[in-house]
């Protein structure tokens, strides 16, 4: 849910990038950080306990455009992977507007995924959303290893419905962008619908 900041003119939306652990949520959001102009991003913040990081920067993009003279400012989140940080990540979820899940695209991993992208879709029922009217886009991480799960597979088991998606190397920066700049169309689509 958008929140609108009157006196700066801005429209606040998050975006959370969901997926199993060491799947490469927080390389995509480092990679962003690290390619955000300073004037255009806030700091990069992780929240760490001795067992579990969640990390959050928001951003202004410019190229993305704007609604009704309002700019959209993008706030980024990361979810703890591990299963047994289903608190924190009912959390983070609170007032979505937009899903990445980074898939990670080992054959060994697929079990993981598949659990991972059902307790999403949970988490996010148990608050009203429903992951198919929710902007979402795949991202299907580690391209680069050997030991990859074919595209066709990894759709059919994880995109049955057809969601954007790309292929990504995150800790190249390969994909990365291309799978933020989805989500935030997505987005900016919906917004214009309300606004």
């Amino acid at each position: 849910m958008s929140f609108i900041n009157y006196s700066s003119r801005e429209i606040n939306c998050k975006i959370v990038y969901y997926g199993p652990g060491l799947c490469g949520k927080t390389t995509n959001l480092q990679y962003i950080y690290r390619r955000t102009s300073p004037e255009q991003k806030g700091k990069l913040i992780s929240l760490a306990t001795e067992t579990e990081r969640t990390l959050f920067f928001d951003f202004l993009p410019l190229a993305l455009g704007d609604i009704k003279g309002f700019k959209v400012r993008f706030h980024l989140y990361t979810v703890p992977g591990q299963v047994f940080y289903a608190a924190s990540r009912k959390l983070i979820l609170k007032g979505v507007d937009g899903v990445v899940f980074v898939a990670d695209s080992q054959i060994e991993r697929m079990d993981a995924n598949i659990e991972s992208l059902e307790d999403l879709r949970i988490n996010l029922a148990e608050q009203g959303y429903e992951l198919e009217r929710l902007p979402f886009t795949m991202q299907y991480n580690k391209r680069d290893l050997p030991n990859i799960a074919p595209l066709e597979e990894m759709n059919s088991l994880l995109n049955p419905d057809g969601a954007p998606w790309f292929e990504a190397v995150a800790i190249r920066g390969t994909g990365v962008i291309d799978t933020l700049k989805s989500v935030g169309r997505d987005i900016l689509r919906e917004l214009r619908k309300h606004y």
